[in-house]
């Protein structure tokens, strides 16, 4: 058995659980800017995977990558708060598309991924150190 490709496919899979854990951070960071350096309020990214394939043979998995973070583009809450420095003239102020619950739920199962992805590494060496001893 050959548990190189296997530990590429995960390894890939890390890196982009890693990503989507920065990516959800960023969101809960932002989650009330109300002017970034674009003047509008910071909307949410949104993380999107795919899947690699063998370019040979266009069907064996080789992993999963990033193949593009967006941005959600729905509007957020407007509240009214005229002492807010960003308030608008008639006190309302545009706030930043992020559902801190939602983005809390994103969080765990990232990282529960991360964590699953990691235990199928420890597995495998597990496996191939005991393959080792076999002949002994």
């Amino acid at each position: 058995m050959n548990i190189l490709p296997a530990s590429t496919i995960t390894a890939s899979a890390l890196d982009a659980e890693k990503m989507r854990v920065e990516i959800t951070s960023q969101n809960i960071a932002n989650a009330h800017t109300t002017k970034g350096p674009d003047g509008q309020p910071y909307q949410r990214r949104i993380v999107a995977f795919e899947s690699v394939l063998d370019a040979a043979t266009g069907n064996n998995l080789q992993g999963v990558r990033i193949s593009d973070i967006k941005r959600d583009e729905t509007k957020g809450e407007v509240i009214f708060s005229p002492e807010h420095p960003h308030a608008d003239e008639n006190g309302n102020v545009q706030m930043p598309n992020v559902n801190l619950p939602f983005e809390m739920v994103d969080m765990v199962t990232a990282t529960r991924a991360y964590e699953a992805n990691l235990a199928v590494v420890r597995n495998a060496k597990q496996m191939a150190s005991q393959a080792l001893t076999i002949g002994r």
